[in-house]
C-alpha cells in the first residue's frame, strides 16, 4: 500500500516542478549575464538623462517656466521652445523632482539606480539596501533643512531649493514648534544620521572633547613625533624651509606612490596605515614615555602603546574596499538534495539479509542512511555471530548487489553496529556553493577552514587547518585530487582577506594552478626575484622551501622576542599595538603551500625537495605556515616515512591497490572507492567517508576574475631571498665602482635607513629587477656599506647612520 500510494505522488511533484520550455527558456534569458548587463547599461543611461535634465534645471528653468503648463505631448511638438538640455521630458522631469519634489536634495536619488545598475553589470559596490534606505533619509533632511532656513530667501525665485515637500512640511514645522525649535530638531536628526552613517564619529568625538593637560595642550604647537618612521623625532622648529623640501624630496624618490600603484585618482589618499609603519601625534609626557622605551635593551621587545591613542592596527585596511567572491560565481548542482529511491533501498536491504542468511548470519535489524553518493547499511547481528565472518562476505555482498564495490565497516566507531557502504545507483553531485553557503561554513570561527563537501549523513564535512596542522592527498589519475585541491584554496578564499592569508603555489605540470595567476598581487607569494608566482620550475622549487624554511626561522625569532608561542597570539599582541615595528614586528600572515604532484619533483630532486618539506612539517604549524601536497603515485619511494610521520592528516581518493591504500592510510579502504571526488579522510584515527564538493574550473576561473579585478597590493608577498650552500659573496674585484648604478647612492641611504641590508628591500622600494638588485648589493659591499651574505641572515649593515654614510661614499667615491 505505502508504495502505491508514493509512486503517484513523486510523479505530481515531478510535473508541477518541471517548467515548461517556454518558461525554461525566459528563465535563461533572464538569468544570462549579458541580460543583466544590458539591463545595467539601460538603467546607467537613464540616470545619465534625468541627472543631466537636473542640472539643466538650474540655468534653463527660468526660461521654461512659463512654458511648462501643457502636457508632455503638447511640449515635445515644438522643440525649440523648451530650452532645458533634455527636450520636453527631461524639463517636466527636473521640475517634478525639485520645485515639486524634494529640491536640490533630488539628486540622492540617483544613487540607487546607480548602485543596482552596477550590481547587474557584476561590479560590486555598497549594499542595496544602504544606496536606498540612506539616500531616502539624506534627500528628506537636506529637503526639509532647505525649506526650513532659505525658503524666504529663495521665495521670488522660480526654484524651490528644498521642494514643495520642504516648503510646506518646514511651514508645518515652524507652526508647531517655532523656528528655533524646528531648526533644533532637525540638526540634532542630522547629527543622529552622521552617527549611523559614519562609523568614525564617535571617535572622532571622543578625541575632541578629551580633556588634556595644560602642558600637552602647550606641547602641541611646538612638536610632533612620528612613532615609528624608521627616522629620529625632530622639532619641527628646528627644520628651516630648505630641509623639510630636501627631505620631502628624498622620501618620494625612495617611497613608491601607494595611490598610483592602486590606481587611485590623486585628489585622494589612501590613509590605511600599512603594515610597517604608522604614525599618531604623541603628547609631551607620552614623548618622553617613547624615548625612555627606545633606551631599552633590544631583548625588552614589548611595548603597551595607549590603544585609546592609536587606535588597534587593523591589517585588511591597506585594502579596505575588497570584497570576499559571492555565491553567484558558484554553479548549483542538484539543488542540493539527495534523491532517495524507497524501492533501490529495500531491494538491497533485502539483497543483503538473504545473503547473510545464506551463510547462516542472522541479524535483528538493518537501516539505512541515505547520503549524495553513498548509502550507509547498519545491521546489528544476533547475538554470538563473529563479525570477521560478516568481514569476510565482502565480495559476496557487492556480487548479490550487483554494485561497483561496497565497503564493510565492522563495527562502526561508536555504535554496537556493522555498516556496509553501497554505492547509489542514481549518484548526486554536492556542489561548492552548496558547502559554501551552508550555516556551519558561514558561522565558522576556525583560522583557516577547508570545507571538504559532504559526508553520508549528509553532514558539511569541514576542518582547520591550522589544527592538522599538514595534509597529505593522494589517488589515482582522474579520481577527483585536483578538484579536492580547487575546493581546498576555493574555502580558504572565500573566507581570509588577502591581508590575512597567502598562498604558495607549486605545480611542476605547470597546468593545474595556472589559473590563479590573476591574484598574484592579493593572494600569492613568491621569491624576490620570480618572474612568476605559479612555481613550476624544479630549482625553483627548492630555492622557494629553502626561502620559506628561512621565513620560519625570522618568524621564531619574532615570536621570541615577543614572548608569545604561536602566530595567533603573536598577531593578538601587534593587533594590539603591544609591539614596535621599529624593531622589525610585523603582522604576520598565514602561509598555505600547496604541492601538486609531489612524486614528480620527488622524482626529480629527491631530498632536496624532500628534507626542507619535513623541516617545515615539523616546525611550521606554530608560525602559521601549513602544507598541502598531493600525488598521484603513493607508493613508498613517494610518501616515505618521513612524509608520513609529519602529515598525520590524509585524503584518499580511489588507487587501485590495497597496498596503494595502506600506504596512504595506514588501512585498507581506499581501493574500495568509487572514484568521481569519493574520498576518505584520515587524522590519526577513524577514517571518515567523504562527496568532495565538485567546484569546476568555469568556477574557479570566475572566482579568480572577480578577486583579480579589484585592487590589490602593488606586489606578490615576497619571500626571504635564499643563498644556496656555495652562495658566497660575489667576488668584489669584478665590481667596478666606476660604473655605479644610478640608484646606488639612494638604495645606500635605504640600507642604512632601515638598518637591514636586503636585495628583496631595495628591489621593493625601487620597483627594479633582482638582477639589478643584486649589483647594487655587490656595489654596496665593495664600498664597505654592508657586509658580506651570512646564510640565512640578512647582510650587517656596517655603516650606523647617514653623517657616516656621507664620510664613506666621499672616500670612496
Amino acid at each position: 500500500m505505502a508504495k502505491k500510494e508514493q509512486q503517484p505522488i513523486k510523479k505530481q511533484s515531478k510535473r508541477e516542478g518541471t517548467p515548461t520550455s517556454g518558461q525554461s527558456r525566459w528563465i535563461k534569458i533572464f538569468k544570462d549575464e549579458r541580460t543583466h548587463f544590458i539591463i545595467g547599461i539601460l538603467l546607467l543611461m537613464g540616470v545619465s538623462y534625468v541627472a543631466l535634465a537636473l542640472t539643466s534645471f538650474f540655468y534653463t528653468g527660468a526660461a521654461d517656466q512659463s512654458k511648462m503648463q501643457g502636457s508632455w505631448f503638447h511640449l515635445s511638438n515644438d522643440e525649440t521652445a523648451i530650452q532645458n538640455w533634455t527636450g520636453a521630458i527631461g524639463a517636466h522631469i527636473a521640475e517634478a523632482m525639485i520645485n515639486r519634489g524634494f529640491g536640490v536634495a533630488a539628486y540622492a536619488w540617483l544613487i540607487f539606480p546607480i548602485v543596482l545598475a552596477l550590481r547587474l553589470m557584476s561590479v560590486r559596490t555598497i549594499p542595496l539596501w544602504k544606496s536606498f534606505l540612506y539616500p531616502l533619509a539624506i534627500m528628506i533632511w537636506l529637503s526639509l533643512f532647505l525649506g526650513v532656513t532659505l525658503s524666504s530667501i529663495y521665495k521670488d525665485s522660480f526654484l524651490y531649493l528644498g521642494g514643495e515637500h520642504g516648503y510646506y512640511a518646514g511651514e508645518w514645522m515652524r507652526g508647531k514648534f517655532g523656528w528655533t525649535g524646528t531648526l533644533l530638531i532637525l540638526l540634532v536628526f542630522g547629527f543622529i544620521f552622521s552617527l549611523i552613517l559614519f562609523k568614525g564619529m564617535i571617535p572622532f568625538l571622543k578625541n575632541l572633547f578629551k580633556r588634556k593637560p595644560a602642558k600637552e595642550i602647550a606641547a602641541e604647537s611646538e612638536s610632533t613625533i612620528l612613532v615609528p618612521n624608521n627616522k629620529p623625532a625632530k622639532n619641527s622648529l628646528l627644520l628651516d624651509i630648505e630641509e623639510e623640501e630636501q627631505a620631502d624630496d628624498e622620501e618620494s624618490q625612495l617611497t613608491p606612490n601607494i595611490n598610483q600603484q592602486n590606481n587611485v585618482p590623486s585628489d585622494f589618499e589612501i590613509t590605511a596605515p600599512q603594515p610597517e609603519i604608522y604614525q599618531t601625534e604623541l603628547s609631551d609626557a607620552e614623548q618622553q614615555r617613547m624615548l625612555h622605551l627606545n633606551d631599552q635593551p633590544e631583548s625588552n621587545d614589548e611595548e603597551n602603546y595607549d590603544a585609546s591613542v592609536l587606535g588597534e592596527y587593523d591589517p585588511t585596511l591597506d585594502l579596505s574596499g575588497y570584497h570576499f567572491p559571492v555565491l553567484e560565481l558558484l554553479k548549483e548542482y542538484n539543488n542540493g538534495l539527495t534523491s532517495v529511491d524507497m524501492d533501490e533501498q529495500n531491494t538491497n536491504k533485502n539483497r543483503i539479509i538473504n545473503t547473510l542468511k545464506n551463510y547462516g548470519i542472522e541479524i535483528d535489524s538493518i537501516k539505512a542512511t541515505v547520503g549524495p553518493t553513498i548509502t550507509l547499511y547498519e545491521i546489528v547481528p544476533k547475538p554470538g555471530v563473529r563479525i570477521s565472518k560478516i568481514k569476510n562476505l565482502e565480495d559476496d555482498i557487492a556480487l548479490s548487489l550487483a554494485a561497483l564495490g561496497i565497503r564493510i565497516i565492522a563495527p562502526i566507531p561508536g555504535k554496537g553496529t556493522i555498516g556496509i557502504e553501497v554505492p547509489n545507483r542514481d549518484p548526486q553531485i554536492v556542489s561548492m556553493r552548496s558547502v559554501i553557503s551552508s550555516k556551519k561554513f558561514q558561522e565558522s570561527k576556525y583560522d583557516l577552514p577547508v570545507a571538504f563537501g559532504s559526508t553520508i549523513t549528509n553532514e558539511i564535512f569541514m576542518l582547520d587547518l591550522c589544527k592538522m596542522p599538514h595534509l597529505l592527498v593522494a589517488g589515482a589519475t582522474g579520481q577527483g585530487k585536483s578538484v579536492g585541491l580547487n575546493a581546498i584554496i576555493a574555502s580558504l578564499l572565500y573566507k581570509k582577506h588577502p591581508s590575512t592569508l597567502k598562498f604558495v603555489l607549486i605545480d611542476p605540470k605547470k597546468v593545474e594552478f595556472n589559473i590563479y595567476s590573476d591574484i598574484e598581487k592579493h593572494y600569492l607569494a613568491k621569491l624576490p626575484d620570480g618572474e612568476e608566482a605559479i612555481i613550476t620550475d624544479v630549482s625553483k622549487v627548492v630555492q622557494t622551501l629553502q626561502s620559506l624554511t628561512i621565513e620560519m626561522d625570522n618568524r621564531y625569532d619574532l615570536l621570541k622576542k615577543a614572548h608569545v608561542r604561536n602566530i595567533k597570539e603573536y598577531n593578538a599582541k601587534f593587533v594590539s599595538r603591544h609591539l614596535n615595528p621599529e624593531k622589525g614586528h610585523k603582522f604576520l600572515p598565514y602561509i598555505v603551500v600547496i604541492i601538486d604532484e609531489f612524486g614528480d619533483l620527488i622524482m626529480q630532486a629527491g631530498k632536496e625537495v624532500e628534507m626542507p618539506i619535513a623541516r617545515i612539517a615539523q616546525l611550521a604549524r606554530a608560525v602559521g605556515i601549513h602544507m598541502v601536497i598531493a600525488t598521484q603515485r603513493p607508493s613508498t619511494n613517494i610518501i616515505t616515512g618521513v612524509i608520513k610521520a609529519n602529515f598525520p592528516a590524509r585524503v584518499a581518493f580511489r588507487v587501485m591497490a590495497m597496498v596503494d591504500s595502506r600506504t596512504i592510510l595506514d588501512t585498507p579502504g581506499a581501493n574500495q572507492l568509487i572514484g568521481r571526488g569519493d574520498m576518505l579522510f584520515s587524522q590519526g584515527g577513524d577514517l571518515i567517508r567523504v562527496q568532495c564538493a565538485f567546484v569546476d574550473t568555469p568556477e574557479v576561473e570566475k572566482i579568480v576574475k572577480y578577486i583579480g579585478q579589484q585592487t590589490s597590493f602593488p606586489t606578490a608577498y615576497y619571500l626571504p631571498e635564499y643563498i644556496g650552500g656555495d652562495g658566497e659573496s660575489s667576488d668584489l674585484s669584478d665590481v667596478d665602482l666606476s660604473k655605479r648604478d644610478p640608484l646606488f647612492e639612494e638604495a645606500a641611504r635605504l640600507i642604512v635607513m632601515n638598518q637591514q641590508g636586503s636585495t628583496s628591500l631595495i628591489q621593493r622600494k625601487f620597483s627594479i629587477g633582482y638582477n639589478r638588485a643584486g649589483r647594487i648589493v655587490d656595489q654596496l659591499e665593495a664600498v664597505g656599506i654592508i657586509g658580506p651574505p651570512d646564510g640565512s641572515k640578512p647582510r650587517q649593515v656596517l655603516v650606523s647612520d647617514e653623517y657616516d654614510l656621507e664620510k664613506r661614499l666621499k672616500n670612496y667615491l
